[in-house]
């Protein structure tokens, strides 16, 4: 195994942005890849982290950024003020998301007939927008995400949606997560939700606690999370013959 990094820069309109990509040059041919929507802090070491995870089991990484040129905001003041307007105009969302999607696809090392995406926070209102629009996605994987519908119609579409969610969150409280549902099935979407009782927002992330109930790490919801993810990557990419187990 040899896992290569390197920053990779496309376009949204004018607006430059900078994605992370991650793979292992030991494979000859083009493998699928999975995008990774980062959290409202930008596309940070926790994304690329991330990215450097789906190379190490065979699969292109990509880490989308979606703020552009590299942001990384630090207060929540900062963190709001780039992610608003994204999640205000969902649309301008949509259009950053595709561009991201097509820089990725245009990859020599990414087959671009066998690509999925997964996001954390803002980065899963992302991946479920990206699912959404039927852009082509194999699998759509929202990890602790924002869960309101955009106000643009969903397409019907068969991508593979899987929602880790924590039952407690109070950013996507329970009958968020049955409207979700309610949305998704109207789409025709293979979807499931797997709620996680005593677990609240960002659970994914080691060692954030913010003390008022709102964000905590969760160990076992974290890892019961990804073996799901594991699991819905070896269905959707299957035929090339990756063994993740």
């Amino acid at each position: 195994m040899s896992i290569k990094t390197k920053p990779v820069e496309y376009m949204d309109g004018k607006q430059k942005c900078v994605g992370f990509l991650a793979w292992d040059e030991s494979y000859a041919n083009a493998k699928p890849c999975v995008l990774v929507n980062h959290a409202w802090g930008g596309l940070d070491s926790f994304a690329e982290d991330k990215a450097i995870q789906m190379a190490a089991l065979g699969y292109v990484g990509f880490a989308l950024d979606n703020y552009g040129d590299g942001a990384l905001p630090e207060s929540v003041e900062e963190k709001t003020a780039f992610m608003g307007p994204l999640k205000e105009d969902r649309k301008k969302l949509l259009k950053r998301l595709k561009a991201g999607y097509k820089a990725a696809a245009a990859l020599d090392e990414v087959d671009e007939t066998h690509m999925a995406a997964m996001g954390f926070c803002f980065g899963g209102l992302c991946t479920l927008d990206m699912a959404r629009a039927n852009i082509g996605l194999k699998a759509a994987i929202s990890f602790h995400g924002l869960l309101d519908a955009p106000d643009y119609p969903v397409k019907k579409g068969k991508t593979k949606v899987l929602v880790a969610h924590g039952w407690d969150d109070p950013m996507a409280e329970p009958d968020s997560v049955v409207a979700l549902g309610q949305e998704l099935t109207k789409a025709g979407m293979d979807w499931q939700v797997h709620a996680y009782g005593g677990t609240t927002h960002a659970f994914t992330v080691p060692d954030v606690d913010s003390g008022d109930g709102v964000l905590k790490h969760n160990p076992d919801a974290e890892r019961r999370s990804w073996m799901s993810t594991l699991d819905l990557l070896s269905e959707v990419f299957g035929q090339h013959g990756i063994d993740i187990a």
